[in-house]
């Protein structure tokens, strides 16, 4: 988290500390209209920049992973570029409208201009001639993108619908980036904001043409063929076991790959469960939580064929501690599970602690869980909430007593993640060990 907050901020700072080298409204007296249009210059530039740059991280940079954390902090990023873009649209659409309103209410009287100079810059000329045609477009463009954004926001919103309107939002974005070129001031080009404007929204455009050409992640394609499927009815974990038609180029043990079962839903990012051994196969483990996940056994049936994408994602067990814990709530099992199938192949030294914490305890389930723990030495703590209540920082201290040794690898609820790291940070933990999959991706 912390490198995307970083960076967020960088960014941030970065626009407009650029703007207020490029423009001169603080050098000059106050006036209302002059400061309300250098505020419209700022908060347009911020808001097209902040898409540019949402939009290429859409194409899922496997590149940039290791400066994040991984995608899941890439998407994080994605979405906190997504709304705070918004809210400076927002800003923006009231700067525009708000002084207009007061006018025609009477609250403010229009300024007087003399004619405009005439433009010697050709493409200027031209810019100025659509000035009207990039208003009414940016304007209706504004409406169609708040209800999209909010529509990837309502997580009540089906995630069917979603992905089918979350790339109209590449359309939205082209249209914006239209808006801004013809509006964004002059004298801007001339300044070191210019250029920087017209490198991000070249790559956002390439970014939205690749999204609605659908090639987003498409080197990173394979096709399989479901082999078995196996429902653990207590707990409402299907396993489904594939085997990979296409190359794989292999996957590191707490990945995850994009799969898509059926065209109409679209793809979901799911945890590999298991090792990579090169011989093409792998299984997911998948807990039935809405209603799509939900119909899955129904669904699925051995040599039913299914497409993946990835693998991605930097929850890697990587540290130069001696000591590991690892803490699983519910389906947060499954990076762990292809960890000690790894370890039990290829053993690294370390001393392992594993708590896995359910509320739907299934025997079967743990009896597997139990068997890898046993071949790959690690010591398994199982905790029922309703027998031993919901693991807190004292319950894992009293089983570890040398935890502040240790680094810590969670992979559950945001809520009992964030929860279990606030109170081992208030005993002293540092923050750097406590490792968080943010596996949320709208």
């Amino acid at each position: 988290m912390k490198n995307i907050k970083i960076i967020y901020m960088a960014i941030l700072g970065g626009l407009a500390a650029l703007w207020l080298l490029a423009d001169p409204v603080w050098s000059a007296p106050y006036e209302f209209f002059t400061l309300r249009a250098a505020l419209l210059n700022l908060s347009g530039i911020v808001g097209i920049a902040l898409m540019s740059v949402g939009m290429m991280l859409a194409l899922r940079p496997v590149s940039i992973e290791p400066f994040v954390g991984g995608l899941d902090k890439t998407y994080r990023l994605h979405k906190w570029l997504g709304i705070t873009g918004l809210v400076f649209s927002i800003i923006h659409w009231l700067l525009a409208k708000g002084p207009k309103w007061a006018v025609g209410w009477g609250w403010l009287e229009r300024p007087v201009h003399g004619p405009a100079a005439e433009q010697p810059v050709a493409i200027f000329r031209f810019f100025s001639s659509q000035k009207d045609l990039a208003e009414a477009l940016g304007e209706w463009t504004f409406y169609a993108l708040l209800l999209l954004l909010v529509l990837a926001l309502l997580k009540q919103f089906p995630y069917r619908y979603f992905f089918k309107t979350h790339r109209l939002l590449a359309i939205v974005y082209l249209l914006l980036v239209a808006h801004s070129l013809i509006l964004m001031k002059f004298s801007y080009w001339g300044e070191l904001l210019g250029p920087l404007m017209a490198l991000l929204m070249a790559g956002g455009t390439i970014a939205a043409g690749v999204s609605l050409l659908r090639r987003v992640g498409y080197r990173y394609r394979a096709v399989g063929v479901i082999e078995s499927v196996f429902l653990h009815s207590d707990n409402h974990v299907l396993r489904v076991a594939i085997k990979l038609t296409d190359r794989w180029p292999g996957h590191q043990a707490g990945q995850f790959a994009f799969v898509t079962f059926d065209r109409d839903e679209g793809s979901h990012p799911f945890t590999i469960s298991s090792s990579w051994e090169g011989d093409g196969r792998m299984f997911f483990l998948i807990k039935g939580l809405g209603d799509y996940t939900n119909f899955l056994p129904e669904m699925l049936q051995p040599g039913d064929l299914l497409q993946l994408e990835g693998p991605y994602g930097q929850f890697e067990f990587n540290s130069g501690k001696l000591q590991q814990i690892w803490i699983a709530g519910g389906i947060g099992i499954t990076p762990f599970i292809a960890r000690m199938q790894a370890l039990a192949d290829h053993a690294d030294g370390k001393r392992v602690d594993l708590f896995y914490c359910t509320r739907e305890p299934d025997e079967g389930f743990i009896n597997r869980l139990r068997l890898h723990s046993l071949a790959a030495g690690v010591r398994l703590h199982v905790r029922v909430d309703a027998v031993d209540g919901r693991l807190d920082a004292q319950g894992l201290i009293d089983a570890v007593p040398d935890w502040c040794s240790a680094d810590i690898w969670f992979c559950g609820p945001a809520g009992f993640g964030q929860s279990l790291r606030s109170a081992l940070l208030g005993r002293g933990f540092a923050g750097a060990d406590f490792h968080q999959e943010l596996f949320a991706m709208r």
